[in-house]
């Protein structure tokens, strides 16, 4: 039964599929290798370096409350200062956009096995564009780092990227860590399990179940927190891997019962995997942001101000393009809100 599953759930990921059991295999190695890549170059992309993955609880930063935290940045501004000089004093080859990316997300960063050039696609990339065109006058002078979920953070404060431009959920933990800019997709987390599975979603059914979170993800706080508090059963079984796609590769291996993330991500993941589906509805309300080293306060500044225009000029082309097809035609629920821009310091 379980062989003829897996049969069926590849061939509905096809290309796609087949990689992504592949990460599995080479994770151990892979996660070691930069990728230095600019759009357009065949170099196959993987994870950073650095520190081992987070385990711990979060903790809020101040009064910080995270139904807020998408309000804590700067207001737009054109101007450049320090972060956006050396950004532009890079020489010949060099001057470019150093932008860490996920490469395995369906329709928000990934490689396209359809596309022979290979580059990077996605919702994601389409904004890393957008940045680099405002910034730099050329939306192809980027330089991609194919990043892990629990390296987001590490990579932003080791000066390996200007930036992280990956599904990244503003929270008051990460705000302790990194500034972020203001909101540019709103979304929630979400269970996603096989579709004859008897889970139902976020709740008792999940009970004796084998559970899959990311490292450093909004959706392991979640789980570790709510098991604690009894939102749900204490028999909860977590499984933590580094990527968010490993969660799913283990789905379809047969290795966990479920996996949580943002539902965004689920939905896409449902389209490339027919035998799979979203249980329940979001029992989270998250927004992504661009994040940044903490005092490049002018380059948040800027990318907040690129986001005033793409929020009016491109947001929906983007989503159009990428998301309809798994999120459906009508944007409102995803899109961002009305930006605030609280942070004085």
């Amino acid at each position: 039964m379980f062989s003829q599953r897996m049969r069926t759930s590849l061939r509905g990921w096809g290309g796609v599929g087949a990689m992504a059991v592949g990460c599995v295999l080479a994770l151990a190695f892979a996660l070691l290798l930069p990728l230095t890549q600019s759009r357009g170059g065949g170099g196959e992309g993987v994870g950073l370096g650095g520190p081992g993955l987070a385990t711990g609880s979060p903790a809020k930063a101040g009064s910080c409350v995270d139904s807020q935290a998408q309000n804590d940045t700067w207001s737009p501004s054109s101007a450049d200062g320090g972060t956006i000089d050396a950004i532009k004093a890079r020489k010949g080859d060099k001057r470019k956009l150093i932008v860490g990316v996920d490469q395995n997300s369906y329709r928000w960063g990934y490689r396209n096995p359809n596309n022979s050039s290979a580059d990077l696609e996605g919702f994601d990339i389409d904004l890393v564009h957008k940045i680099a065109q405002e910034i730099l006058g050329d939306p192809d002078a980027v330089t991609f780092k194919a990043i892990p979920t629990s390296q987001r953070i590490p990579a932003i404060q080791n000066n390996r990227v200007d930036m992280v431009v990956r599904t990244m959920t503003i929270t008051c933990e990460r705000l302790g860590d990194v500034a972020f800019s203001a909101p540019y997709f709103k979304t929630g987390q979400q269970v996603l399990a096989p579709k004859s599975s008897p889970i139902k979603g976020y709740d008792a059914t999940l009970a004796n179940k084998r559970v899959c979170t990311a490292a450093s993800s909004t959706a392991y706080d979640d789980v570790t927190a709510d098991k604690g508090s009894g939102r749900l059963p204490s028999s909860v079984k977590v499984t933590v891997v580094p990527n968010q796609l490993d969660c799913l590769v283990r789905l379809q291996l047969g290795e966990v019962d479920a996996v949580v993330t943002d539902g965004a991500l689920a939905a896409s993941q449902a389209a490339q995997d027919p035998t799979v589906e979203l249980k329940g509805a979001a029992f989270t309300t998250e927004y992504y942001g661009v994040a940044m080293k903490k005092d490049a306060t002018d380059l948040v500044r800027r990318v907040n101000q690129i986001l005033v225009e793409y929020r009016s000029d491109g947001w929906q082309a983007s989503y159009d393009k990428w998301l309809s097809a798994t999120l459906g035609k009508d944007s409102t629920a995803s899109k961002p809100p009305a930006p605030q821009y609280l942070r004085t310091s």
